[in-house]
């Protein structure tokens, strides 16, 4: 029988992790699996630790807050100790249902690498206009990037593989999206399922400072991510705008001088040369990086 590790981040969420323990138990405990609950305590100051020990977790905890995506590098770390050859990722403040928990796993038993609970497959009871929109949007720059049809890169309700846990996640603030892109890269196979997501009762997300932080933080590591596995369209993209300008300017220059025959405008002949010479360059570096992907 496989060993399947159900992982838990959490920060400050003393009110929810119990309950959200005993759910998972309770879920499990009527279907064939067999597994162990990993909490890995962010450097919580509440009673986030004592209450998840309490409910028969496994706890690991940061001496202090490190933030999201080291907190699943601990988790992927401790999993791969414990042995576990499927992982199930879900949240601590008990948005997503321990019931669908099987659902993920089963996935896994079907020859799938990395499963993931879409939101905007299943149903969503809450979820703020704003965040709706970037989540969106964050799933069309993956999907472009991965040429898969992804409707949720964001989501925090996965299952994968031990292989797939494996992989060399360096983003300094979210997981998510570096996951699917390099399980697309290492040609593990993924597949979405239908996921129901609840309203959280217990108020703000506290593994998040605040929505902008995230969202920020989140276009930075993902524009870095487009940078390190598309560089030639990446780098193409800038180098054409670069040399567009530049032309544009040196088409401009041309005219003038057919129409008047008047040769000058010194400023603006440097500015086309650089801006060409730029272009060229900035696609050249795209063409090295791509050839070194």
């Amino acid at each position: 029988m496989k060993n399947i590790v159900i992982t838990i981040p959490a920060y400050n969420e003393e009110k929810t992790i119990g309950l959200v323990i005993n759910k998972i138990k309770s879920v499990m405990d009527k279907t064939k699996y067999k597994c162990k609950v990993l909490v890995v305590d962010d450097g919580s100051k509440d009673k986030t630790k004592e209450v998840a020990k309490k409910a028969g977790a496994l706890v690991y905890s940061h001496p202090y807050n490190y933030g999201l995506a080291e907190t699943f590098r601990t988790e992927m770390k401790k999993c791969l100790e414990l042995k576990a050859d499927i992982i199930v990722h879900t949240d601590a403040d008990g948005q997503y249902l321990a019931e669908e928990i099987p659902n993920l796993i089963k996935g896994v038993e079907n020859g799938y690498d990395l499963v993931l609970g879409s939101r905007f497959r299943g149903r969503i009871q809450y979820m703020p206009l704003t965040k709706r929109i970037g989540n969106n949007a964050f799933s069309r720059v993956i999907s472009k990037i991965t040429r898969l049809n992804i409707t949720d890169a964001q989501t925090g309700f996965r299952a994968f593989t031990k292989e797939v846990a494996k992989l060399n996640i360096i983003s300094n603030h979210t997981y998510t999206q570096e996951q699917i892109i390099k399980a697309v890269h290492n040609k593990f196979r993924i597949k979405e399922i239908p996921a129901t997501f609840i309203k959280r009762k217990s108020g703000k997300s506290r593994l998040m400072k605040n929505p902008f932080d995230y969202a920020i933080k989140a276009w930075i590591n993902l524009f870095r991510i487009y940078r390190d596995y598309r560089p030639l369209k990446f780098f193409g993209s800038f180098g054409l705008i670069f040399l567009g300008l530049g032309l544009l300017i040196g088409l401009y220059l041309v005219s003038l001088f057919i129409i008047t025959g008047k040769v000058g405008h010194i400023p603006l002949t440097i500015m086309s040369v650089l801006l060409i010479l730029l272009g060229v360059q900035v696609i050249f570096f795209g063409f090295l990086a791509d050839m070194k992907k």
